[in-house]
């Protein structure tokens, strides 16, 4: 099966300049401004873009390097299976946030509630709306006991870029 290849859209920019000390969900990013800059071939999709007031923004793990297909997630110290987690390093190294959007002017998206390293590729915009994303939830799995955590939480070196070999002796 061919799948479609992915193009970037845009350019995210956020003052998460590392992925230290990021806020790992858009939660615990609350107040944090950022903008969206959409490419020009692109502007024409932002149109009524202005009559939602959030977001979904998805988007490459552009810093994330190789996957394991069990982490130790931010919230826990046991090893889950990637799919049981939102860990930056997965076999498609794909990310989303619902983030508020503040405004659409000359095709720059003004938004809030950001946890995205700055300079990421945008793939794709999707307005959110409750009706559509928000089912009746009756289990979170693991995370029953320590997804509050998330708004304090901050990113750490876990998922950084894999510790290289030392072939010297």
């Amino acid at each position: 099966m061919a799948l479609p290849s992915l193009v970037p859209i845009g350019i995210i920019h956020t003052p998460h300049t590392s992925t230290r000390d990021m806020p790992i969900q858009p939660s615990g990013a609350k107040g944090v401004l950022g903008t969206v800059d959409i490419f020009p071939e692109y502007q024409a999709g932002l149109r009524d873009l202005d009559g939602f007031s959030h977001v979904i923004l998805i988007y490459a793990f552009h810093a994330a390097e190789g996957f394991k297909l069990e982490v130790v997630p931010f919230l826990d110290n046991q090893p889950h299976g990637v799919f049981a987690t939102r860990a930056p390093r997965r076999p498609n190294p794909l990310g989303f946030s619902v983030v508020r959007l503040e405004a659409v002017a000359e095709g720059r998206l003004h938004i809030a509630n950001v946890d995205i390293l700055d300079g990421t590729p945008l793939l794709d915009i999707k307005p959110f709306v409750p009706a559509f994303d928000v089912p009746e939830v009756t289990s979170v799995g693991w995370l029953e006991t320590s997804s509050e955590q998330a708004v304090e939480r901050r990113s750490d070196d876990r998922f950084g870029p894999e510790p290289r070999e030392d072939h010297h002796g």
